[in-house]
C-alpha cells in the first residue's frame, strides 16, 4: 500500500459573520499545531467574547486527522460542534481549529436552523482562509567511504531527497538524508546497493518533519 505523506491544513486564517433571526454567529478558522495550542486559543476566545451566549468549536489534529474534539457549549446536543466538525471534514483538513461564537438575538431558532447557522458560519470562515499542502519527511544517517560518497549523493539527488547534514571521519563521509516518507524505502534500497555504505543505528534517530509542499 502506498505511503500517504501529504495532508491539507490552513495557511492563513479566515473569519466570517452570519446572521439568523437577529442572532449573530462569528466564525473563526485557523491552523493549530497541537491540542495545547487549540485549548489556549479557545480559552482566549472565551475571554475576548465573554459577553457571548455560546463559544462552540471543533478541531482536528495530526497528519491522519486521528485526534479530534468538538463542543456545543450549552447548545442542544449535535447542533454546533458536529456541524462545525463536518465542515472541516468536507475540506479534508487537519491541524485546524474552527470556533463559532454566538450572540443570541432573542429568538429561538430550533435545532434545524441552529445547525444550519453553525454550519454556515464555519463554512464561510473556512472559505475565507487559504489552504496549503503539507509534506511529511523523514531523516536518516548513513556513513559511506570517501570513494563512494559521490555515488551516494547522486542517488540522494535522483530521489529528490536532500542532504541536510554532513560530517567526516578519517575514512568516511557521514550524511544526514531527508526524504519524503513515500520515497524513503526506495531510497534506502538503492543506497544499500553501495556495499560499503552503512546505515547508522539506531533507526530511532529518525526524525519526522513537516514542510509546505
Amino acid at each position: 500500500m502506498p505511503v500517504k505523506d501529504t495532508h491539507l491544513t490552513l495557511d492563513t486564517p479566515g473569519e466570517a459573520t452570519y446572521t439568523e433571526s437577529r442572532s449573530r454567529f462569528l466564525g473563526f478558522a485557523m491552523h493549530v499545531t497541537d491540542e495545547t495550542e487549540a485549548k489556549a486559543i479557545i480559552a482566549d476566545m472565551r475571554k475576548t467574547y465573554y459577553d457571548a451566549r455560546h463559544v462552540c468549536f471543533a478541531y482536528v489534529l495530526g497528519p491522519d486527522g486521528a485526534q479530534s474534539r468538538q463542543s456545543d457549549d450549552g447548545e442542544p446536543a449535535g447542533t454546533a460542534g458536529a456541524p462545525i466538525a463536518r465542515r472541516i471534514a468536507s475540506k479534508e483538513l487537519t491541524d485546524v481549529l474552527v470556533v463559532v461564537v454566538r450572540y443570541f438575538g432573542g429568538v429561538k431558532l430550533g435545532t434545524s436552523r441552529l445547525g444550519v447557522a453553525y454550519k454556515t458560519a464555519a463554512a464561510d470562515a473556512l472559505e475565507a482562509a487559504t489552504i496549503r499542502a503539507v509534506v511529511a519527511t523523514t531523516a536518516f544517517r548513513v556513513a559511506v567511504p570517501y570513494t563512494e560518497a559521490d555515488t551516494a549523493m547522486r542517488y540522494v539527488r535522483e530521489a529528490e531527497a536532500q542532504i541536510t547534514g554532513r560530517d567526516y571521519s578519517a575514512t568516511e563521509t557521514i550524511l544526514t538524508v531527508t526524504v519524503r516518507l513515500k520515497s524513503e524505502e526506495a531510497l534506502r534500497q538503492r543506497l544499500a546497493k553501495i556495499f560499503t555504505l552503512r546505515f547508522l543505528k539506531p533507526d530511532d534517530e529518525r526524525v519526522t518533519n513537516l514542510q509546505s509542499e
